[in-house]
């Protein structure tokens, strides 16, 4: 008998949202084969409409496809009583995997590594704000312990977290009922900003499965505790943004990290790292910002990198070489915003290292200093221009396969497309009776 009254099978779309169905209990076990859903279902806009002119909807009759289980859950959802979790992706009639899926796009990059022997061990660590849930906008919430509405950030502040100790008790025991590894929490720079890191593990499907869990997860607490959670990357104009850190080093065969050589610099291959992270990372802006508000996040001196530059233990750096033991020497990429797809990330930042390596490329000199007076080139700092640098690049070519490339192009050519049409109040305020 199973220990739930209804379950949910979903799978990640390209903005990385949950899209599936509910099933009750009594049907579940249909979950464990597999289930149909539209091929169409995972490219659909960040509203849920299908993409005008994707050959996925008419054109091929808006087909099945097959949703299998990922090996994981059912996995309990601790803020709704009585329901579980099944994740699934997806897969071609013939049993092919989907290359339109972005599970399988990680997938697809895995597989290279595996083929050379090396396996990145990838730990993430993502912001979000609280926010007060009966506001239009993303607002600071009431300070439980006060009432009184948290009126400005405070950065590593125990107080802070003490405030919100109800709901952070409440997700840290969800992230234990569902498997993900929630590791130390942390006060931002924003109003009820939080940052919570996940625990490194030698699997990165699993890491962006965490990840992807993990946003659902403190969006569901938030709201049974009377809040809303946002992952924008700019929720709240003059505040800090929300970005998402990857940290990755990479296992041999015999299980040592390759880029260890027992020196404060790395190995020759953590160079070659970096080197390719940064080759791919402008063509692949729009995988870190896939969003129009993503791009109000990445402006200089705001703790967001916007120069593709690396340093050692430089946080204004886009690549980061930590510092510490050299047993745990690593690349932190910086770019993403915490409202990017967790799987199309880690595909772009393990796909470029790995063609470094293969291409046993150099970095420019690493930055010492302040990365913001750089005259380097910088991150591609314009949605449109973004997403037509993604379109035609070399880049792209070599991380992604054409059918994920042309489905990401064309659902964010239709959204751009929407959010140009559309006329804001500020805009239609400042113009009504004044021109």
């Amino acid at each position: 008998m199973t220990a739930f009254q209804s379950l949910r099978v979903a799978a990640a779309d390209l903005n990385g949202i949950a899209r599936g169905k509910r099933l009750p209990a009594a049907e579940a076990p249909k979950a464990d084969a597999a289930l149909r859903m539209p091929y169409s279902a995972l490219n659909v806009d960040i509203w849920g409409y299908d993409i005008e002119g994707s050959p996925l909807v008419f054109a091929s009759g808006d087909g099945d496809a097959w949703l299998r289980p990922t090996g994981r859950g059912p996995l309990p959802l601790p803020w709704l009583p009585g329901a579980a979790l099944q994740p699934m992706w997806m897969f071609g009639e013939d049993g092919t995997p989907f290359a339109g899926d972005p599970r399988h796009a990680l997938s697809r990059v895995l597989d290279r590594f595996a083929a050379r022997g090396l396996t990145p061990v990838v730990a993430l660590e993502i912001e979000f704000y609280l926010s007060a849930a009966d506001g239009p906008r993303v607002t600071p919430p009431a300070d439980p312990a006060s009432g009184r509405p948290v009126a400005h950030g405070e950065v590593l502040d125990l107080e802070r977290l003490d405030a919100f100790a109800g709901f952070f008790d409440a997700l840290y025991a969800a992230c234990d009922a569902m498997g993900i590894p929630a590791g130390a929490a942390i006060s931002e720079g924003g109003p009820a900003q939080f940052e919570i890191a996940l625990r490194h593990a030698p699997d990165a499907l699993r890491a962006a499965d965490d990840l992807w869990l993990f946003k659902q997860a403190v969006r569901g607490v938030a709201r049974a505790h009377g809040h809303l959670a946002s992952f924008m990357a700019k929720p709240i104009a003059g505040e800090p943004g929300c970005g998402m850190h990857a940290h990755v080093s990479l296992l041999n065969r015999d299980g040592q990290n390759v880029f260890d050589d027992g020196s404060e610099t790395g190995a020759r291959s953590l160079r070659h790292a970096a080197a390719g992270c940064l080759a791919a990372m402008r063509d692949c802006t729009l995988i870190f910002a896939p969003h129009r508000n993503s791009y109000r996040r990445l402006t200089p001196y705001s703790h967001a990198p916007r120069h593709v530059v690396w340093g050692y233990e430089n946080r204004t750096a886009a690549i980061r070489i930590p510092g510490g033991a050299p047993a745990a020497r690593r690349l932190e990429h910086r770019v993403a915003g915490a409202d990017a797809n967790p799987y199309l990330v880690l595909a772009a930042v393990l796909g470029g290292m790995l063609a470094g390596i293969e291409d046993a490329a150099d970095p420019p000199p690493a930055v010492d200093d302040n990365a913001y007076e750089t005259d380097a080139p910088t991150l591609i700092g314009d949605w449109g221009a973004a997403i037509e640098a993604f379109a035609h690049s070399p880049a792209t070519a070599r991380l992604f396969a054409p059918e994920l490339v042309r489905n990401l192009l064309l659902c964010k050519r239709q959204e751009h497309a929407r959010f140009e049409a559309e006329m804001s109040d500020f805009e239609f305020d400042s113009y009504r009776d004044r021109v």
